[in-house]
């Protein structure tokens, strides 16, 4: 599967933002969805993943309650809803695809993901 992120750019502290990741490939209910981000000089780091069907999902403390993960399996896309950012929401954002996991898998781990898009940047000014 290929992964085209966009979405990303420079929003003030407080506002929102609406990722989106476009898949292209195998039939895409067949993947988990995930998004990750990478601050500089950090390593990259779990925010959010969806199951295939939608029916679950899993966020990172960090973010809880102000982003949110959803995905239209008829539109080949998952969408990360960024909400009350923050400048420590500063980071490239990507997203992942793995593949023929349980129906209600949401993993959290990089190296459970099989495939990577190239990264949008987001970046927060206080």
């Amino acid at each position: 599967v290929q992964l085209q992120a966009s979405g990303g750019g420079s929003v003030q502290a407080g506002g929102s933002l609406r990722l989106s990741c476009a898949a292209s490939g195998r039939t895409f209910s067949t993947y988990e969805m995930g998004w990750f981000r990478q601050a500089p000089g950090k390593e990259r780091e779990f925010v959010a993943s969806i199951s295939r069907t939608g029916g679950a999902t899993y966020y990172a403390d960090s973010v809880k309650g102000r982003f949110t993960i959803s995905r239209d399996n008829a539109k080949n896309t998952v969408y990360l809803q960024m909400t009350s950012v923050e400048p420590e929401d500063t980071a490239v954002y990507y997203c992942a695809a793995a593949y023929l996991r349980a129906y209600y898998s949401v993993s959290r781990k990089v190296t459970e993901y099989d495939y990577w898009g190239q990264g949008t940047l987001v970046t927060v000014s206080s």
